[in-house]
């Protein structure tokens, strides 16, 4: 008990003296936080795109794409494919007709806001049953398009991220006029940063012909995806591969999020060694002018164990409260933030946005603590150790 006592009593008396180092206090408070907001930031911009792309899909659709292909951009399916594949078993039917939708995707250049140069930016064609199919869609600005006429409809994310994309604007893409009729929404996920039309007017604008690129399909359940697919890639009328929606995005996601976010623990861990050496800095110049007091303390029976454990404290308080400031900074100015990337597989831009998670904020404070640590401990350790006769000559 005497110990914890003699602990609290040298804390107590190490914080009412913080004021009086206060300039080297906020070094270490401030360089903590740092590494902790470009960290928390980063890895909240890793976060925010794996839940975006992840995010997109259900678990009873399946994606099918050309073999060898992976991704949309890269597959394509003849109309001969498509009559085999309406007629598979397994898939939902909607009013007499199989749920399965026939997409051409493609990217196509414009101009984001602010930027002086192009983006490119998905394109997908679709027909009446890609509603029926992702029941998610909402059109929430305006209308949805005329089949059979150029127009488009912009999703959300799109929408906020380029230019003269508002409803009315004329678009000319691959030379041939388009007219934004309305903005849609599908819960947050990937389909939001892309533009959508008609797939024959599509077809026909970029000279696609009759094939398409991929098929969306609604199953009657997830149990009967491995019916399908089984009929799907051993038809030897078909090639190609079928992915069940959520592992399809989920996969796309993986490698940029990975990314990201190794880049994100890089960056705070060599920030981290700079505020390590500040923290050393700060501490060891508190404990060099506090050699009297530290010495005065043993004298009267304060163990070194209750001074190393005192100081420790000390530099732990510090490198939190660098944390907390660096965490909720990142939190206010980047929770919620929308932002573009390219996107893996489709060369094209994904707007998503950032994600501040308590998750992330707790692995801030953790490498705050970490910091604060490695920086209090040698000189909280040569002040254990400090020879009583040393530190009283000081007087």
């Amino acid at each position: 008990m005497k110990w914890f006592r003699q602990i609290f009593a040298v804390t107590n008396m190490n914080l009412l003296s913080i004021t009086q180092r206060f300039g080297s206090s906020l070094v270490v408070i401030v360089g903590i936080a740092g590494s902790v907001a470009v960290m928390v930031s980063l890895l909240a911009m890793a976060s925010g795109l794996q839940s975006t792309v992840e995010g997109t899909g259900d678990s009873d659709r399946a994606m099918i794409l050309r073999s060898g292909s992976n991704s949309e951009l890269s597959s394509v399916i003849s109309i001969e494919e498509a009559n085999v594949l309406s007629n598979a078993p397994g898939l939902e039917e909607y009013e007499g007709k199989p749920m399965i939708a026939f997409e051409v995707y493609t990217v196509v250049d414009l101009m984001k806001k602010g930027a002086e140069d192009t983006s490119n930016l998905p394109l997908r064609g679709v027909d009446s049953m890609s509603f029926v199919v992702r029941p998610e869609t909402k059109i929430i600005k305006g209308r949805n398009f005329e089949l059979g006429r150029s127009e488009l409809i912009v999703g959300k994310g799109a929408y906020d991220q380029y230019q003269g994309l508002e409803i009315g604007d004329e678009v000319v893409l691959r030379n041939s006029a388009w007219t934004v009729v309305g903005v849609f929404s599908t819960d947050g996920d990937i389909h939001e940063s892309e533009l959508w039309a008609d797939v024959k007017v599509t077809q026909s604008a970029f000279q696609r012909g009759a094939a398409t690129s991929n098929a969306i399909a609604r199953l009657e359940s997830e149990s009967t995806f491995e019916t399908f697919a089984i009929y799907a890639e051993s038809d030897p009328r078909l090639e190609v591969k079928v992915e069940n929606e959520l592992a399809y995005y989920k996969n796309q996601a993986s490698g940029v999020s990975a990314v990201i976010s190794s880049f994100g623990y890089l960056v705070a861990v060599i920030m981290a060694i700079g505020s390590i050496f500040a923290a050393l800095n700060s501490m060891y110049s508190a404990v060099s002018t506090r050699l009297v007091e530290i010495g005065t303390l043993r004298a009267v029976g304060f163990r070194g164990s209750s001074i190393l454990a005192a100081l420790m404290i000390e530099s732990m308080m510090l490198a939190l409260a660098g944390g907390l400031l660096g965490a909720g900074l990142s939190y206010i100015v980047f929770n919620g933030y929308t932002v573009s990337t390219l996107a893996a597989g489709t060369f094209s831009q994904t707007s998503f946005d950032f994600a501040v998670t308590g998750d992330i904020m707790i692995q801030g404070l953790i490498l705050a603590l970490v910091v604060g640590f490695l920086g209090g401990f040698l000189p909280a350790l040569r002040a254990a150790r400090q020879n009583i006769t040393d530190a009283l000559r000081a007087l």
